[in-house]
């Protein structure tokens, strides 16, 4: 109950935008200007031209009145139907059931908390009785590297780290000959945020999964893509490129708690048939959850009562 306080509360703009426009639908029949308001919400909200389109079928076959449901249920049902399927294993359940040591390759473009969500992850593996690996692949930013040797400290994981500057593939090679000696359960590889336009970088990233694959057969076991969720429907775009690039096996989408376009998670299923590993609303590690389709619906929507 205190994880869906604090989804409740972290999608509390978007579900704001969204139950304004629903207030005044809570009869039996439709009025053409609440139904164009209704539909400006979900779209402000970023669920999605596709989503909002069927949703706005459905009800206008239903225009001679709602006898044994309401707009919000129809809106309910839809979003269930989409948000199941972005549902998947949870990474605890395939990392037990992977591979060991099991890779995770974290990506993503500059400032969408890749480094805080590993640590995150990091530290809720040692919770599950897994040992964890870090290694530091983002060499640009000495920053980073510092971060993730805090991180590393506060939580007793080891970190695998060159100087900045170094060639990344070299760390991640050098982080996956530690894991082999050490008999870690699972390494997570930190990378350097880049623009998913640039494609030299793009071609780095490639590098480093080949260089992964050769040494590991069938690794990198996840490629895990972390988005930015005030980004709306910019999001989309990134996880397009980065999946065609690299082939992403996961999302998780950060920051789901500054901004009114939470429902662009939504908008990510219909697009990517990916699943959403992860969903963050807040700072704290325990603010870094698994996708749970019914939960996040019932933080995402108003109640029928909340409408009035």
């Amino acid at each position: 109950m205190r994880w869906f306080k604090r989804l409740q509360d972290g999608l509390s703009k978007t579900r704001k935008v969204v139950q304004q426009s629903f207030r005044k639908m809570t009869g039996t029949s439709i009025n053409p200007e609440d139904l164009e308001e209704v539909e400006a919400s979900l779209l402000q909200a970023d669920i999605g031209v596709r989503t909002v389109n069927q949703f706005m079928e459905t009800v206008k076959l239903q225009a001679g009145g709602f006898q044994k449901t309401t707009p919000l249920q129809v809106l309910r049902t839809l979003l269930r139907d989409i948000l199941k399927k972005g549902e998947a294993d949870h990474l605890v359940d395939l990392i037990r059931k992977g591979p060991s040591p099991f890779i995770l390759l974290m990506i993503g473009i500059n400032g969408v908390g890749k480094t805080t969500t590993m640590a995150k992850l990091g530290h809720r593996f040692i919770q599950e009785g897994l040992k964890p690996l870090f290694v530091a692949g983002d060499t640009f930013r000495a920053a980073a590297i510092e971060q993730l040797e805090i991180w590393g400290q506060r939580t007793g994981i080891e970190v695998v780290r060159h100087q900045q500057g170094s060639d990344p593939a070299a760390v991640v090679y050098d982080g996956i000959m530690a894991a082999k000696a050490r008999k870690v359960d699972v390494v997570l590889i930190d990378t350097a945020g880049r623009l998913h336009t640039k494609i030299n970088l793009m071609d780095e990233l490639k590098k480093i999964k080949r260089i992964i694959h050769r040494e590991i057969s069938g690794a990198p076991h996840e490629v895990l893509l972390v988005l930015d969720g005030t980004l709306g429907q910019n999001a989309i775009a990134q996880a397009r490129q980065f999946h065609e690039a690299l082939g992403v096996t996961g999302l998780a989408l950060t920051k789901l708690d500054g901004t009114s376009r939470g429902g662009v998670i939504v908008a990510i299923i219909e697009e990517m048939n990916l699943p959403i590993r992860l969903v963050g609303v807040g700072e704290g590690a325990e603010d870094l959850q698994d996708f749970q389709a019914e939960a996040f619906i019932n933080a995402l929507l108003p109640t029928e009562q909340s409408t009035d």
